[in-house]
């Protein structure tokens, strides 16, 4: 089973290198698949909590590669953070009771599938529109940026990139290069957030493996985690060879046929 996560943790890696994605949106579908497959009970909370972990093992990669860029706003970063702590509390609250069934679960994912695609797409036309705005990040945007990061976070297992960027982007008007580094950190500190939270919850039902704390499942999660580095660094070399919108249509196929398949798990 260890060979397979991580073989199935290349392919993620390769992924998330090529369309140049969080992790979270492609560790949420095949740990749900992997958890239903085998049978666990509460697959949704293991999901997210997993995927929550290795999300915070990708985001530290993709952190130490700002930090190294010097595009590094730490500052807001941070701010965003832990608003997006306190949004994922509260998320929690939602996503590990009777009521966040599976097939909400899934029907929620596959919406924010498609949004991710939308958001990949028009990311590629923001990055050629100049947008002056550097300016310092007031506490109320990081306020409303994080708590909105954070309770996705909490409901799909996602960093909350997918809420971060766009709203910093679209909505506040900030640079996309200031937005995509600030996310970095703030998906950081959310993941990280989430993670705890998910481990120290206690009550659980048994996970996939015996190496569990809380609805973390690191026995799974590993092997994923070294899997996805290899992969990565794979896929960021195939993404080079790849025009933006070959990137653009084939990242929203992908995002159906993931849809499609979680849908499937559930019927």
């Amino acid at each position: 089973m260890i060979l397979l996560l991580i073989v199935i943790g290349i392919f993620t890696g390769i992924l998330a290198g090529v369309f140049g994605i969080g992790g979270g949106t492609l560790f949420t579908p095949v740990l749900f698949i992997l958890f239903t497959s085998l049978g666990v009970e509460q697959p949704v909370a293991w999901t997210i909590g997993t995927s929550l972990f290795c999300t915070f093992t990708a985001a530290s990669s993709s952190s130490i590669q700002q930090l190294k860029q010097k595009n590094m706003f730490g500052r807001e970063g941070i701010k965003v953070g832990l608003f997006g702590a306190a949004g994922v509390f509260i998320g929690k609250q939602i996503s590990t009771s009777a009521i966040y069934t599976e097939q909400i679960f899934v029907t929620f994912f596959a919406c924010l599938l498609i949004l991710v695609a939308w958001m990949f797409y028009r990311r590629g036309k923001s990055e050629k529109i100049v947008t002056e705005r550097t300016s310092a990040i007031g506490t109320k945007k990081t306020a409303v940026t994080g708590l909105g990061g954070g309770f996705v976070a909490a409901l799909a297992g996602v960093g909350g990139g997918v809420v971060v960027v766009p709203v910093l982007n679209l909505i506040y008007k900030i640079n996309i290069s200031k937005a995509v580094s600030v996310s970095s950190l703030a998906v950081l500190v959310i993941s990280l957030s989430g993670w705890l939270q998910f481990a120290l919850l206690s009550g659980q039902v048994a996970g996939a493996t015996g190496f569990t704390l809380g609805f973390v499942d690191f026995g799974t999660g590993f092997p994923l985690i070294i899997g996805a580095f290899i992969g990565g660094f794979f896929g960021v070399k195939l993404g080079e060879k790849m025009t933006q919108d070959r990137r653009q249509v084939a990242f929203s196929v992908l995002a159906i046929i993931i849809a499609l398949i979680m849908i499937y798990t559930i019927l």
